[in-house]
């Protein structure tokens, strides 16, 4: 501990407790006039701690920098000697390989020419002298002219017979380091020598200049190690608040006086498990003996539990023995955790009162538990069955030992309560299944007197804490009632399934095992619990409401019953999503000639908007088909009109459709041809004859709606019997699968059923698909037929009028043939009329067929795309009424053009 400058040794005891006074420097001496130099004295006169430190600083910097200096000394003499050996070499050999040196050392007056080089290059390289000599050591060149013809000093043996020589001598310019090469002509004949040497006090001069800076060094260290040590003193007394060995010896006894006087035991245990001390309250909380101290703990009269904790000396938190008739939370750590003696320090602590507090305080947590789980754990679906259940499973066996829901029964398809109804139970759960309880499903009228009609005509709760003694709720049904009663359930909360102002139903809480009655507490909890599982299962008849609402709309716009036709035989499935009503569609479309178009179609999202957008897109197609077009220029015309819809639409409504498919194909039964056109929609599928499975190619096309792309058709020839097979992503495509993958198990289901009826390929499809579908499924299959020769009659027509007989009369013979004797007339009418206009207003060649199907089918063609039209012709008109005959006895007639032109049908009723 640092002692304050000026502290006198010993000073007159203070009361206890009463205020330390400030503390003074001496009045003489440093720090006489303020706290810092006195603080910077005490540390350095070296008779405090700091001050020692201070003084051991002092005399290690001394020795670093004394040994500094020596190594630098030491190490700028080697390095000088190494510098005047490299650069006196390297000169030399420069000069000696320097062109024209060899001649010159050849002619007449070697000075003469040598000289003035050798001075030049020593002033350039800042060499001493550089000395050119013949081989017995005679100079040619020196810095001073009068010793030039004078012998050379140094050693010159070497160099003459090749080698070099480097030497430290004391020359005529002081020491010195000089070098020797020899000057070799071409023949590699020594023809003199060269000696370059610099004195060391050139070269050195290093270690004048660094010493400055080791002693600055030094200087700096001595500063910082002062003011180091003034800091630490400063610190030092500012952790000890200045204190003395008297203030901490009365700062020890404050800690004595406080460790008797807190309401906490504090007990501390030697190595050995003796008790080495005791404070006041532990002594009354244990009621140890006066001698306890220094005595074994298991000799205490412990009992055997906090005996051997104690003794253990193991870390324990709030660990709870009962001694005597108290309940102490009990805490012990060793103390040689940070470097103490060995041993524990226990505390105790009287918890008897605050045990029934942190009770009570334990079921509260319990209930706030329950209604955090409530608000995660209800209406995690939007069915309102599922929703009872998970009050109910919520509330077993944390609140309750079973748990009942009675909801009305609108509510459950999605409409409002309707009071007087009778309740259906969608939820029983229990701690067992065997309960007397009325079973889920059942049907349930309330008599007036039972707590749930109570609750259901005032919207109040009511508790029954003792059922046995309720005649109200055993009035409900005496034999099941007293079932109940001797099942063991023995208290009931009803409380009523409210939202606002509607109430749903009612929720029971029933107690058997429990043996405490339901109380007001309870029932608050309860009413907590019932209020948000209200709210959800609202939410879920309002959704149930919507759902079914869509679903409705999405049947009525969806094909009832197929029409009748005979190109292809058809069976079709459509599967809702497992949530939410999608836009998917498909339609069977009777054309002209016997042929048939098959229509599958795709609105993304979910919803009325999609069920209704879904119903505009039907009916666009429906009246284009009506116009006989080819499919890419039925897709461009829906592509235009789901356009024109999004520019029509309100886009802060939300109701552009986007992300709009659809596949279009038309099946003709005389050629067995197929015309297909498809805009983003996943492709058909085709079953041959024979079994084989395919998927045709043919252009994606873009989604409905983008426009500026156009569309492109694929035909195929279909074999009779084949299978053709249009569905919607929804059968194919998951969030779990990738399409490929739904495509591979759609063509392994396809497999399966080798020769099967659309029927059955249907159900097979469905039957491997994984699961219940995410998204709508609608699944069309269609079996070709073939319209065979014996029931297509062509004739080819002259354009001459003349041969309008020929062709009625050809016509009666086929209609003979067929058994249609009763059409013969009304087929002639209508002949006559479409071939005299297409001979009088159409390019030839001119053809007329007939088809037998369901219908009979009477078809003229030719090369003009100038179509009839019907209209009305006044008393006076010669013409005009050919048509209008047609229209009359015919059941359809119409225009279809051509790639060549257009022909004109007419369908006739089979008799």
């Amino acid at each position: 501990m640092v002692r304050l400058p000026g502290r006198p040794v010993s000073r007159p005891p203070r009361p206890f407790g009463h205020p330390r006074a400030p503390l003074a420097p001496p009045p003489d001496g440093p720090g006489a006039n303020g706290d810092r130099p006195g603080v910077l004295w005490a540390a350095v006169t070296g008779r405090s701690v700091a001050g020692q430190v201070f003084v051991l600083q002092v005399v290690i910097v001394l020795l670093l920098v004394v040994s500094a200096v020596v190594a630098q000394v030491l190490q700028v003499r080697h390095d000088s000697d190494t510098e005047a050996r490299n650069r006196s070499l390297a000169v030399a050999q420069t000069f000696a390989n320097a062109p024209g040196t060899a001649a010159a050392l050849r002619s007449p007056d070697p000075t003469a020419i040598l000289q003035p080089k050798a001075e030049a290059a020593r002033k350039a390289t800042g060499v001493d002298f550089i000395v050119v000599m013949n081989t017995q050591g005679i100079r040619y060149t020196h810095p001073h002219p009068d010793r030039i013809g004078k012998k050379f000093v140094g050693t010159i043996g070497p160099a003459v017979a090749g080698g070099t020589v480097v030497e430290k001598v004391n020359g005529t310019l002081g020491p010195l380091v000089q070098s020797v090469v020899p000057v070799k002509d071409a023949n590699g004949t020594v023809v003199g020598l060269v000696s370059a040497g610099i004195t060391t006090a050139h070269v050195g001069g290093t270690a004048d200049q660094q010493l400055p800076l080791l002693l600055a060094a030094a200087a700096a260290a001595l500063a910082l190690a002062t003011a180091g040590t003034a800091l630490v003193s400063r610190r030092l007394l500012r952790q000890t608040h200045g204190l003395g060995p008297y203030e901490m010896t009365r700062m020890y006894e404050h800690h004595d006086a406080v460790l008797h006087a807190v309401r906490e035991g504090v007990l501390i245990v030697g190595r050995d498990g003796r008790l080495l001390l005791a404070n006041d309250e532990a002594q009354r909380l244990l009621d140890l003996p006066k001698n306890a101290e220094r005595r074994h703990v298991l000799e205490l009269g412990l009992d055997d539990d906090t005996a051997r904790l104690l003794a253990s000396g193991r870390v324990a938190t709030d660990e709870v023995h009962l001694v005597k008739d108290r309940l102490l939370a009990i805490n012990q750590r060793p103390t040689e955790l940070r470097g103490g003696p060995a041993g524990s320090v226990t505390t105790l602590r009287d918890s008897t009162e605050l045990r029934a507090v942190s009770g009570r305080a334990e079921v509260a947590r319990e209930r706030l538990n329950m209604l955090y789980d409530a608000g995660v754990g209800i209406g995690t679906s939007l069915d309102v069955t599922r929703t009872a259940e998970e009050l109910a499973e919520l509330a077993v066996p944390r609140f309750a030992d079973f748990t009942t829901v009675d909801l009305f029964e609108p509510v459950l398809h999605g409409e409002e309560p309707r009071p007087g109804s009778d309740l259906r139970r969608v939820a029983c759960v229990g701690i067992r299944k065997d309960s007397p309880l009325y079973p889920v499903d059942h049907r349930i009228r309330f008599v007036a007197t039972s707590p749930q009609a109570h609750s259901l005509i005032t919207g109040q709760s009511v508790v029954e804490p003792r059922l046995r003694d309720a005649p109200g709720w055993r009035a409900q049904e005496p034999e099941r009632t007293d079932k109940v009663v001797e099942y063991g359930i023995h208290s009931l909360i009803t409380v009523p399934l409210r939202a606002g102002s509607l109430v749903l139903g009612v929720a029971n809480f029933w107690r058997a095992e429990k043996p405490q009655p339901f109380d007001t507490e309870e029932l608050t909890l309860a009413e907590e619990l019932v209020a948000r599982a209200a709210v959800s299962i609202d939410n879920a008849r309002r959704y149930t409401r919507e759902h079914s609402m869509a679903v409705t709309l999405q049947r009525s716009l969806l094909p009832r019953t197929l029409p009748e036709q005979g190109a292809l035989e058809i069976a079709y499935r459509y599967l809702p999503a497992q949530s939410g009503v999608g836009g998917d569609w498909f339609d069977v479309l009777p054309l002209s000639g016997a042929r048939v178009a098959l229509v599958v179609g795709d609105v993304v999202g979910h919803g009325l908007h999609a069920a209704a957008t879904m119903g505009r897109l039907r009916t666009a197609v429906h009246n284009f088909s009506a116009l006989d077009l080819p499919p890419d220029e039925l897709l461009g015309l829906l592509d235009e009109l789901v356009g024109r819809i999004d520019q029509d639409e309100n886009p802060d409504e939300g109701a552009a459709v986007t992300g709009a498919t659809c596949l279009y194909a038309v099946y003709d039964p005389v050629s067995r041809r197929c015309t297909m056109a498809r805009a983003g929609h996943p492709p058909p599928a085709l079953v041959h004859p024979d079994g084989r499975v395919e998927f045709p190619e043919m252009p994606a096309g873009p989604p409905l709606g983008l426009g500026g792309l156009p569309f492109e058709t694929v035909d195929l020839e279909l074999g009779e019997g084949s299978r053709l097979v249009l569905y919607t992503d929804g059968l194919v495509e998951d969030r779990e699968r990738d399409i490929d993958v739904g495509l591979e198990l759609l063509g392994d289901a396809l497999r399966r059923t080798p020769d099967s009826s659309p029927e059955t390929t249907c159900r097979t499809v469905l039957e491997g698909m994984p699961g219940r579908p995410s998204d709508d499924v609608a699944l069309i299959v269609a079996r070709t037929r073939v319209l065979g020769t014996d029931q297509v009659a062509e004739w080819e027509v002259p354009s001459d009028p003349a041969a309008v007989s020929e062709v009625r009369a050809a016509v009666t013979r086929a209609l003979n043939a067929w058994g249609l004797e009763e059409l013969a007339f009304t087929t002639e009418l209508i002949l006559s009329e479409l071939v005299t206009n297409a001979i009088r207003y159409g390019r030839p060649p001119i053809g007329v067929r007939l088809l037998r199907d369901r219908t009979l089918i009477c078809e003229v063609s030719d090369r003009s795309t100038t179509s009839p039209h019907l209209r009305y012709a006044a008393s006076t008109d010669e013409g005009g009424r050919g048509l209008f005959l047609v229209a009359q006895v015919a059941d359809r007639w119409g225009t279809r053009y051509t790639p060549n032109g257009k022909i004109i049908w007419a369908e006739q009723p089979l008799p």
